[in-house]
């Protein structure tokens, strides 16, 4: 029997039900059926389900003879399934890529749990995915099993079919079945949570919910929305036929009274003409299932309504609605009328600060827009601390990325008054990213724009001509904000000429290295270890960083591999660390955690402050155009590049080099090509030693561990000469990669692969 019975009943969904169907044959967990359940739908429905059945064998079409609902539809697949575990899917949403192997994975380590519940994320019709805003309810630390008791936060949680995997033997046990009707999730969800012996979570999204603009069935204005009732009363009647779960009544019946006023108050459920009835329907619901006993009541206005609902004062209870509103709506105008008073205050602070004199020992600190301390900047300012200890620093960040910033360090909210005093009293200001567009630089300040990598599309006034990379760029005001710089970081020739081309303006380039690679040559073996450990990667595992950049034409992170079929191919020596780009804000992991991403072996790492820790960590890399590459290669360990979409992303983006023909290290176009290329060894071949070291030569001559020395001595201690000589690229000594104790792993130390080129000659000088 196969191991997934995935259940989707179809009614009116032409336009949703391929790519739905499609999410689950594309997963790459096979061992599933999929039952289609045709609810006699009028529309195409029925010849899109067909068409999949003929394809692929997994797939089994039900046809029924008259529309019967949801629920009912529901119950015709089940009656059809042979899966140890039945899993819903809407016929409009999609099962995330990798849900089922993640599931399957996390069922297995719970050794086969009742029930497992999953997240979601909601899909919007212009792109946006907004993740389940109670997603921490599915903190997976703590027992891999657990019953309801244990966490009743569960009930929490949107109450519907699809988030969750259910043994089938369990459900059959229990004699679950959906009613008709709408509402029908409610005496399904509740009774499966109550009763299961054992539980488990999945802190990962496996459901794209999508919003439709239209056409949802609970979205539309009927008396149906009354069946609610009837529902609840199964839900309660269930509660008598198992008095062991009694104790749960007074909980069901308040989150039972919390959905009857939710009903009542949506603008577009009732028809006006049916609002009383509904009220003094609730009233009698309310009176006849309110448990023996109960006291406590919650506090507020939940007790207010509860009381509303109880004496049935629906007039009294619209009107207290009403003034709620008001009052959210007064609350949300005097909060915009306190952002401007506020906003105009802090510049008038601005102004006044701006008139007091420079803090000639001041350095103010920033990376990505504020995300905490991190890349060159971060590299700049310890290597002042080291040599210049006499300047003070602040470093710009929220509260949420403090713990990133080093003891010592000031932290600066943004937007506050102390960051507006500090931008404008501030000698020095050191960013990877243009500074607020309301600073305004001072006679005597120095502004460093340190960039954040060697770049390979296409950046600055060069996307002028890539209006999908631009996205209404006001390119005249990115040039008055280039006009602040003083001084313009490069890692090496190539990035000179095209911070030049790309940002022209009358700065000075410092053409000294990339300071967050110093730490690549500080770092020992030691250190490498200290790290892997706190990534729990196992010591005689191989760890390869998957680390792909952004595209213009995408919205949001897209992945374009499948991590959990990779590790399965790989084998159990391979851990794979996923690090997505910044731009995609990951939400950060609770202190100590590293999240899997829907597979034991691979690692989510993309909260992770330091890309660069990831690289030290990791035996080789995997990406496609991201800048990371070109750090990696002054690492000099070997590098694979996955560029399945190369012209399509040069097309809209633009890119400066083609990187499939001057490549770090051998070029794969596909899944296939990539695991070929990593079981067999190649990628740490001859051929990817020999382009690493072609590659290093040409974008890493200055990355010896000095480049923010060179900084410091230069902008900071006003040194014209004597700034640190580079280190020859064959005397380089980088931190060397994890040894190796498991048998047919490879060791290979500090320094150049065997087969690497040494042709490279004397260093070159330092360039100002």
């Amino acid at each position: 029997m196969p191991r997934f019975s995935v259940i989707v009943p179809v009614y009116k969904v032409q336009a949703y039900l391929h790519a739905c169907l499609e999410s689950v044959l594309e997963q790459s967990f096979p061992d599933f059926e999929l039952i289609v359940v045709d609810d006699c739908s009028p529309d195409g429905s029925g010849e899109i389900a067909d068409a999949a059945a003929a394809r692929d064998a997994r797939v089994t079409v039900l046809h029924l003879a008259e529309n019967a609902g949801l629920g009912r539809a529901r119950n015709a697949g089940m009656a059809r399934a042979t899966g140890d575990y039945l899993v819903f899917l809407d016929s409009d949403d999609r099962l995330a890529a990798g849900a089922l192997q993640a599931i399957a994975d996390r069922l297995t380590l719970g050794r086969d749990p009742d029930v497992l519940v999953y997240d979601y994320d909601r899909v919007y019709w212009d792109g946006r995915a907004e993740r389940n805003r109670l997603a921490a309810l599915l903190d997976e630390t703590g027992p891999e099993v657990f019953t309801l008791d244990e966490r009743p936060d569960l009930l929490r949680l949107i109450m519907v079919a699809w988030n969750k995997a259910y043994r089938r033997q369990y459900v059959e046990q229990l004699a679950l079945t959906f009613p008709a009707g709408y509402y029908e999730d409610t005496p399904w969800t509740y009774p499966a949570l109550l009763a299961a012996g054992s539980l488990a979570v999945l802190d990962r999204v496996c459901v794209h919910y999508r919003q439709r603009r239209a056409g949802s069935i609970l979205r539309t204005t009927s008396r149906r929305h009354f069946d609610i009732f009837r529902q609840y009363d199964l839900l309660f009647a269930f509660l008598d036929s198992h008095p062991e779960l009694d104790r749960w009544r007074p909980v069901l019946f308040r989150r039972m009274v919390d959905h009857l006023t939710t009903v009542f108050n949506l603008p577009d459920r009732l028809p006006r003409r049916s609002r009383p009835d509904y009220f003094r329907r609730c009233r009698a619901q309310y009176r006849r299932l309110r448990p023996a006993g109960l006291r406590a009541v919650p506090a507020g206005r939940d007790a207010v309504r509860h009381l509303l609902v109880r004496l049935g004062a629906r007039r009294t209870f619209q009107a207290l609605g009403g003034l709620h509103r008001l009052r959210l709506r007064t609350t949300a105008r005097a909060r915009a009328v306190y952002g401007h008073l506020r906003a105009g205050a802090l510049h008038a602070h601005y102004l006044l600060q701006r008139r007091r004199a420079l803090d000639p020992d001041l350095a103010v600190f920033a990376a990505y827009r504020d995300r905490g301390y991190q890349c060159n900047p971060a590299a700049i300012e310890g290597a002042v601390r080291d040599l210049a200890p006499h300047i003070r620093t602040a470093w710009v960040t929220t509260a949420e990325y403090a713990d990133t910033v080093p003891p010592g360090v000031r932290r600066v909210e943004p937007g506050s008054a102390a960051y507006w005093t500090a931008l404008a009293r501030a000698t020095y200001l050191v960013s990877n990213v243009n500074l607020h567009r309301r600073y305004a630089k001072r006679p005597g300040q120095i502004h460093v724009q340190t960039h954040h990598g060697t770049p390979l599309k296409h950046m600055g006034i060069d996307l002028q001509h890539h209006p999908a990379a631009a996205r209404g760029t006001d390119f005249s005001r990115l040039l008055t904000h280039v006009d602040r710089w003083d001084y313009s970081l490069s890692a090496n020739r190539h990035s000179t000429l095209v911070w030049e081309q790309a940002y022209p303006s009358s700065y000075t380039t410092l053409e000294y290295g990339q300071p967050r690679t110093d730490l690549f040559h500080r770092a020992g073996a030691d250190d490498v270890l200290s790290i892997r450990g706190r990534l729990g990667i196992p010591r005689e595992s191989t760890a390869l960083l998957y680390a792909p950049t952004h595209r213009d034409y995408q919205r949001g992170y897209v992945p374009a591999l499948d991590l959990a079929a990779l590790a399965d191919e790989l084998g159990p020596g391979v851990v794979l660390l996923l690090r997505t780009h910044h731009r995609y804000a990951p939400r950060r992991a609770a202190a100590g955690t590293v999240p899997t991403a829907g597979h034991p072996r691979v690692l989510d790492v993309s909260a992770h402050p330091s890309a660069e820790e990831l690289c030290l960590a990791s035996d080789g890399l995997i990406t496609d155009y991201s800048s990371l590459m070109f750090d990696y290669a002054g690492l000099d360990r070997p590098i694979v590049v996955h560029a399945p979409d190369w012209d399509t992303y040069r097309a809209t983006r633009g890119a400066y080099f083609d990187v499939t023909a001057h490549s770090p290290g051998l070029i794969a176009r596909d899944q296939d090509d990539l695991t070929g290329i990593l079981s067999t060894g190649a990628w740490r071949g001859p051929r990817s030693a020999e382009l690493r070291a072609a590659f290093r030569t040409r974008f890493c001559p200055y990355d010896d561990g000095h480049a923010a020395e060179r900084v410091v001595r230069r902008v900071f201690l006003r040194e014209d000469g004597g700034l640190p000589a580079v280190v020859p690229l064959h005397l380089r000594r980088p931190a060397p990669a994890a040894p190796r104790v498991a048998a047919g792993l490879y060791p290979y130390g500090s320094g150049v692969v065997p087969g690497a080129s040494r042709e490279q000659g004397a260093a070159p000088p330092v360039t100002s």
